[in-house]
Parts: structure tokens; sequence; C-alpha cells
């Protein structure tokens, strides 16, 4: 049995080695797809993120990542165009061009790497790594089956260990040089909600949110209401007179920024509370059961999990909600998130270091 490589040795081995890593789905997919970037990156490897157009921006905060290419893949997709061969063939064509010496698939439990796995052998790739419950015949050079118990951060994490990278550690990390937002914070400590997500499955309903905004002010609370450029209404909405809007006013990495300085953020399962996550900021997270908490809830921060995790829809995957009145959302008061702030923010002042998580 040859001896274990040092350090140095693995570093000397990875440098200039060229890995594609990919996670095709959206913002909060590729975030989390963070521990294995950072383990690759740290075998001195060059790492170039496959990413979908949605999770680009993404891709672009993850430290370790050189170069970031984007796929949007039809099989993946919450909303996929149809396939269509030239597409699919120009794609495969740029892969080729990076001759990369190896591939990592980044994929959620009830995901399929193989086609994308396809496309790799096609392009020349020489070595492909993901996990598959399906057979992959020799598509894969190793086949990775995680516990599936795992948060999807320690999946990414597994996967690449899997492959030779040796985990770094499983937390979340943007990059440090995040735009200055000054002109968009108020002088004093303030909280922000983000009432938003691209599947209405998993939103609080909006006039539960302008009321926390207007009981939270009435603490005494700066309330910053954030929101993507489609989202204006909604945050202008739920904003009221009582919040600061900010829907549509900022880049993903601005928003990164506006969190990493929040007391706290309120959120549902979408991509910023993984981004609250990143920058450390804890969360109170409206968790709509249509995907298991123990795989998406926000990881590595302080947070409190609301919401009715054995409604009807739990684990349906569904993005519109079909129950009559929302009841997994709709239940959460403006009272109860404004109280799970309040033990948030205390467990938070109180804990000492190394406690991450108020359940």
């Amino acid at each position: 049995m040859s001896p274990a490589l040092s350090t140095t040795e693995r570093l000397a081995a990875g440098r200039g080695r060229r890995v594609l890593v990919a996670r095709l789905d959206s913002v909060g997919d590729v975030l989390l797809a963070a521990p294995a970037v950072r383990a690759v990156a740290a075998q001195g490897a060059q790492v170039t993120m496959l990413a979908s157009t949605r999770g680009a921006g993404a891709a672009r905060l993850l430290p370790g990542v050189d170069r970031v290419q984007v796929l949007d893949a039809p099989w993946i997709l919450a909303d996929p165009s149809p396939v269509q061969r030239s597409g699919l063939v120009w794609s495969t064509l740029r892969l080729q061009q990076r001759r990369f010496d190896e591939a990592i698939i980044l994929t959620s439990y009830h995901q399929s790497p193989l086609p994308l796995a396809l496309m790799l052998r096609m392009a020349g790739v020489p070595r492909v790594v993901a996990a598959s419950e399906d057979y992959p015949g020799s598509l894969l050079d190793v086949r990775v089956r995680p516990d599936e118990g795992l948060h999807e951060a320690q999946r990414a994490a597994a996967i690449a260990e899997a492959a030779g990278y040796p985990s770094q550690g499983t937390h979340l990390a943007v990059r440090e040089d995040l735009p200055d937002v000054s002109g968009l914070q108020p002088g004093r400590p303030y909280l922000v909600l983000h009432p938003g997500s691209d599947a209405s499955a998993r939103r609080w309903p909006a006039v539960l949110a302008r009321s926390t905004v207007r009981l939270l002010a009435a603490q005494g609370w700066t309330v910053l209401v954030t929101g993507g450029a489609a989202e204006r209404e909604l945050s202008a909405y739920v904003a009221g007179d009582d919040g600061l809007d900010l829907g549509g006013r900022t880049s993903l990495a601005g928003l990164a920024a506006l969190l990493r300085d929040a007391a706290a953020v309120v959120v549902g399962n979408t991509g910023p509370a993984h981004l609250a996550a990143a920058v450390g900021t804890p969360v109170v997270s409206l968790f709509a059961p249509t995907v298991p908490a123990e795989r998406w809830r926000p990881f590595g921060v302080p947070h409190v999990l609301l919401g009715d995790q054995s409604a009807a829809c739990a684990g349906s995957r569904a993005r519109d909600c079909q129950v009559p009145g929302h009841p997994c959302l709709s239940s959460v008061g403006s009272d109860v998130v404004a109280a799970a702030l309040d033990r948030l923010l205390r467990a938070r002042a109180q804990a000492p270091p190394g406690v991450v998580e108020v359940a």
C-alpha cells in the first residue's frame, strides 16, 4: 500500500488541474455547493463552475471559483425550455474546448447526474464523479451514494471527498469583496425581510409579511424589505409605510452585503436564506415543507424554523400550493415571527461559541 500524500504533495499534484464543478439549478443550490468548491480549490486546482443562467451570479460569489460557464439544462430546471439538439451540441463543444481533467457533478437526491455525465463523456472529460441512484454504466468513474440524511451542503462536500478532495469544512461562504451598500443602509441596527420566492408554494402570504413589518417597526426596528427586479410590486406592498423598500435595488452581491450587516433575516426557503447563512447572519426561516427541512434549512447559522412541517404538501416538491389556504405558512402570524426573532437574537447574544442552531 502506498503511503498517503502529504498536504504539500496533494497541492503539487492538483496545481493546474482543470476541474469542472457542476450545479445546474438555482441560486440557493449553487451557494450550497461552496463546501465542494472549497475542497477542490484547496488542492490547487483551477475550478470552473458550471451553472444555469439563474445560478451563475451565485457561482461568481463562491470563493475558489476561477471561471463560470453557463448551461441551462432541460432535465434540471423547474421551467425548462424544449430540448434542442443544436443547443446541446454547442454546449458539449464548449465543454470540450476547456479540456477539463475531471468533472464533479453536484445534484440533489431527486435529480439525475447522468444526462450531464453523458455530455461530459462526449466532450472528452476523462474522469466524472457524481451521486447516482440509477445504474451509470461507464458514464461515471466514481459513483457516490452519500447518506440520504445529509444536508445539501454536507452532501456536496461528501461528493467532492469521494472524488479525492478532502473536506475543508461544510460551512457556507461567499467572497469577501462585496460591494459597498452603505447608501442603502440605515444608521442603526436593522432587520431584513425577504418576502419573495420563485416558487409560490414557498412564499409567506404577503399580507402577513406586511403586518410583520408594521409590528417590528412599532417595536423600534428598521426593516429593509428586499426582492429582485421582478418582485418590486411585492416588496413595495410588504414595506408599506413602515419599512424601507429595496426591491430591485441590489445585485445578488449587494444583497449579500446587506444581509451580512443585518441583525437577522426573515425569509422563506429560497436563495437569500442560504445567502444569509453564507454571510453568517441568523435566520427566521418560514419553511414550507414541500422539501425536507433537514436537507434545505439554513445551514451553519443560528436559526428558527417556522411552518407546519407535517402539512399535506410535505415532501411533494410542489412549486404551486395545491392545499386551499396555504396552511403550512398562513398559520404563521406576525406575533409568532416577532417572538422567534426575539428568541433568536437573545440566544445569539447568550450562546457560547460553537452554538449554531436555535430550534
